[in-house]
């Protein structure tokens, strides 16, 4: 099965270089169940299997908790060239509710769950969600990179961060990918992309269609195909919770 963009190294796997978001895959306000969850089932299902998507990006504040429950229930045991990367870092107190919560307690205690959750001993690629300003950096990467020491990490990654914050965590732990938000509407963090590009990391970039103001008037594979000309590191991860709005993707890619 060939992957619509081609392939990326990534987090230790060759994996398609377009992935799949799964915020959507939730309740609104990015909260609880989705409204259909047997729609949710067959879109993850049909990424996988039908159109070759081998990277899938969720986190544990999907729900919180939600996507993570789905992917597993879909998609365990795993296929050996799937990566499931995940998210930890930030605290949910409610529908579109967002706090970054990074003291190194409750980071352990985010990625055990997600352990739990996603049905693994080791996550393949954690990120950090988020940099809470109440927590020195360092301390928050240091406690994945202590759980990456311990195997229940693989591959460790940085969201929303800058190239200085990408050297200062690099001082500590080998960053795997960068998820930062990029689009052609919003490209200012282009040049965190071409950063990235020169230390070898894979940037993956996060809300690629706009959360969706690029799709109209059928604009959704220009806008995918801006992204990935920036660089061959560039892995987009565009988000839906419509199996036809994804085979839409797919087929202007492939």
């Amino acid at each position: 099965m060939k992957p619509p963009a081609g392939t990326i190294a990534l987090a230790g796997k060759q994996v398609s270089r377009l992935g799949l978001g799964t915020m959507r895959l939730t309740g609104p306000g990015t909260w609880g169940d989705p409204i259909d969850l047997d729609t949710a089932a067959a879109l993850l299902r049909e990424a996988v299997h039908e159109h070759g998507i081998t990277h899938i990006d969720t986190a544990d504040a999907y729900g919180p908790h939600t996507v993570e429950h789905i992917v597993r229930g879909v998609l365990h045991p795993y296929p050996e060239r799937l990566l499931i990367a995940t998210k930890v870092g930030m605290l949910r107190t409610g529908p579109n509710e967002w706090t970054p919560h990074g003291h190194p307690a409750y980071l352990r205690a985010s990625v055990e769950g997600s352990l739990r959750r996603l049905g693994v001993d080791c996550l393949d690629l954690c990120y950090l969600h988020r940099n809470d300003p109440q927590v020195p950096f360092l301390d928050q990467v240091g406690a994945l990179a202590t759980l990456q020491k311990e195997g229940k990490i693989a591959h460790v990654g940085l969201s929303k961060v800058s190239p200085a914050q990408i050297d200062l965590a690099a001082t500590i732990v080998t960053v795997a990918a960068v998820q930062n938000k990029l689009n052609e509407a919003q490209p200012s963090d282009a040049r965190t992309a071409a950063y990235c590009r020169t230390q070898g990391i894979p940037y993956i970039p996060y809300a690629p269609l706009g959360t969706g103001a690029l799709t109209r008037d059928g604009g959704a594979p220009k806008a995918l195909r801006w992204l990935l000309d920036l660089g061959e590191n560039v892995a987009p991860i565009p988000g839906t919770s419509d199996p036809a709005h994804l085979r839409e993707l797919v087929g202007s890619l492939s």
